[in-house]
């Protein structure tokens, strides 16, 4: 059976395809979940802006295996002002059970941000802000949690990007650090 919800803009559509979340964010130009979707949730429902998006990230290619966990994001973002928005969704899969799949806002206050920062040895831009779950698949994290994300883009040549998300107690199953080669953050300069 296929269940389509109708979200507030800017995630546009969700949709339950053979018992899997499917997300299109009509407001990014995607205008229907392509047919990848009940395969990779998120990753194929965000796509890539052209070029470098003002702000972005994206973890890794989707999972082949029955476990882990990836997450997808692009936004806009103005360091001047300290204001960031965008759409964020992450995957947890666990062997047998359907993916758990959340929609994160970020925003709009960004917390802290440096073009100096060093992380992992490496020096690179880092932006922190609050995040907020906007839809959710996950009985246990619901509509509504609090969090915090930081991104860290290195620079220099060097490729020793991460992502981190801490959620409250009730999330904590999408608390994560995405650090290494295959994480790929555009994080803007201040």
């Amino acid at each position: 059976m296929t269940m389509i919800r109708r979200l507030s803009k800017p995630l546009g559509l969700l949709a339950v395809i053979g018992g899997t979340l499917a997300v299109a964010i009509t407001s990014l130009g995607a205008s229907a979940a392509p047919a990848s979707a009940a395969i990779y949730p998120c990753f194929s429902q965000i796509p890539g802006a052209a070029g470098i998006p003002p702000w972005g990230f994206h973890t890794g290619q989707p999972l082949a295996g029955q476990s882990g966990s990836y997450a997808r994001a692009v936004g806009n973002i103005n360091l001047s002002t300290n204001w960031i928005n965008g759409t964020v969704c992450q995957v947890n899969l666990h062997p047998g059970q359907t993916p758990r799949l959340i929609m994160i806002s970020p925003g709009p206050k960004i917390l802290a941000h440096s073009h100096t920062a060093v992380m992992w040895g490496y020096p690179g831009n880092l932006v922190k802000t609050k995040i907020k779950v906007v839809s959710s698949n996950d009985s246990a994290c619901k509509v509504g949690t609090a969090g915090t994300m930081t991104m860290f883009g290195s620079y220099n040549g060097v490729r020793s990007d991460s992502i981190q998300f801490k959620f409250a107690k009730t999330c904590k199953d999408h608390n994560h650090l995405y650090h290494g080669p295959q994480v790929n953050a555009q994080v803007p300069p201040a």
